[in-house]
């Protein structure tokens, strides 16, 4: 089983960052069939750090474009 990729670590960065805009404008927000209140927003929260963080590991700790000897 392969691991967690890079587009689908941001994809799930991009859908946690979307849930905490929906709910810091309105009372809630769905998200894999799970509707979020504002009383979830230490649930996003975590969420977003932890793809935060794997996004960042997947990049070499946030380094974008190739890595230090190797060409393009």
């Amino acid at each position: 089983m392969a691991g967690i990729t890079l587009e689908q670590a941001e994809t799930q960065l991009d859908l946690w960052m979307a849930a905490s805009t929906a709910v810091a404008s309105s009372q809630s927000y769905e998200i894999g069939g799970r509707k979020l209140t504002r009383a979830d927003a230490a649930t996003i929260r975590d969420n977003i750090e932890f793809w935060e963080a794997k996004v960042l590991k997947l990049t070499g700790g946030g380094r974008r474009g190739p890595r230090y000897g190797v060409s393009a």
